[in-house]
């Protein structure tokens, strides 16, 4: 107790406590100022640069131009670069950073999503077109080759099954409708529309456009006539056809004879009462 009282007593104690305060506070100072600043490059910084949309090669040669290292953190497709382009970074660009800092890169993959060709032939160009697209893939060009059937896929580039990159171009080969033969146009003034339907198909013709016509002397739905008036045709071809229509008659309604008798009234009497004897009236 009185050692203690002693040491509290005795003014060198707190000059030791007071300088020992000060020696720490300068080391603190000191530290701050000059030590951690040249270990850490606290006054330097680095402007992150904008390396996405670039090939993978360019940003290496960029980051490491500026003082910066990279890696590949991801791969995946898409669809708007090419392959092995830079998508997507971090940190972003414009970002301050220490030297020597690791930028991590997001870059394109070089494979691209496989998919199986559908099988389109005997579809319609229009369906064959959406078919491949679901697919996620290109309709190329279309060629037109003489077949009786419109519009129809006849052959596709990409056989049916196989499996292809994801965008890949199809070509397909489309019937025009028209066949490699000429054929002799069937008689068929005065037949129904019906009969001349048939008889045309069975010749390898199509029926166009039907036009009507009022006619009193031949019964209604009859081919009246034809074009083009020519005697052969090439298979597939389409006629235009005239047909007969009921020739129908408005009759216009007769009035009655006006009588104006002795009043100055004024009556309106049916035609057959003027000659009927039996009429009170006559």
């Amino acid at each position: 107790m009185d050692m203690l009282k002693t040491i509290l007593t005795n003014k060198y104690f707190y000059i030791s406590i007071f300088g020992l305060v000060l020696f720490v506070a300068a080391s603190i100072f000191i530290a701050d100022k000059w030590i951690l600043p040249s270990y850490t490059n606290y006054n330097e910084g680095i402007t992150v640069p904008d390396v996405t949309k670039v090939s993978l090669e360019e940003a290496e040669t960029l980051l490491t131009d500026y003082g910066l290292r990279f890696e590949v953190a991801e791969r995946r497709a898409n669809a708007a670069y090419p392959a092995d382009y830079v998508i997507d970074q971090n940190p972003e660009a414009s970002i301050i950073v220490k030297p020597n800092r690791k930028i991590y890169l997001t870059v394109n993959t070089e494979v691209k999503p496989q998919v199986q060709v559908p099988k389109v032939v005997d579809f319609s160009l229009r369906n064959a077109e959406i078919q491949l697209q679901n697919y996620g893939l290109k309709v190329g060009s279309r060629t037109y080759e003489s077949n009786r059937f419109k519009n129809v896929v006849l052959r596709q580039s990409v056989p049916a099954g196989a499996t292809v990159e994801k965008g890949t171009v199809v070509d397909l080969v489309i019937s025009d409708g028209l066949g490699d033969r000429m054929v002799t146009l069937p008689e068929i003034v005065g037949l129904s529309l019906s009969e001349a339907q048939v008889k045309l198909r069975e010749a390898g013709l199509n029926v166009g456009e039907v036009q009507f016509r009022p006619t009193r002397d031949v019964l209604p739905n009859t081919v009246l006539d034809f074009s083009p008036k020519q005697e052969q045709l090439r298979e597939g071809e389409t006629l235009d056809l005239t047909i007969s229509e009921r020739f129908e008659v408005e009759e216009e309604s007769e009035g009655g004879a006006v009588i104006i008798d002795s009043t100055g009234t004024s009556s309106s009497t049916p035609p057959d009462s003027l000659n009927n004897p039996s009429n009170p009236n006559n």
